[in-house]
């Protein structure tokens, strides 16, 4: 999950990213006790800031807010990401529930174009 490794950098710290791909993971994780079969939800906007750097080793730990109260079709969150010694950075995030074979249909239909 290093900067050096995933290609977001040279540095030998926790990569931007990967502190995205949490916060996300986050998000779905907190949202899918709440959707109806079929459903699932999708990344539109992310606003994040990486305000300090992890070293390999350390854990890094994600906490969601949710500003919109029960989910409806689309969701704000706000993400606060810390690791051992600091809060290392922060982002707002919507996200849209949508229906995920009609979704995936869509993206798909894209190749038969």
């Amino acid at each position: 999950m290093l900067a050096c490794k995933v290609g977001s950098g040279i540095v030998s710290v926790y990569a931007t990213p990967m502190m995205i791909a949490a916060m996300e993971g986050c998000a779905v994780e907190c949202l899918n006790p709440f959707l109806e079969e079929g459903e699932t939800s999708v990344g539109v906007m992310m606003n994040t800031t990486h305000d300090a750097a992890t070293p390999a080793g350390m854990k890094v730990y994600i906490t969601a807010e949710n500003h919109c109260g029960r989910p409806q079709k689309s969701i704000f969150l706000k993400f606060t990401a810390k690791d051992e010694k600091d809060t290392i950075g922060i982002a707002a995030h919507d996200r849209f529930i949508v229906n995920k074979e009609k979704f995936e249909a869509k993206a798909q239909a894209k190749l038969e174009k």
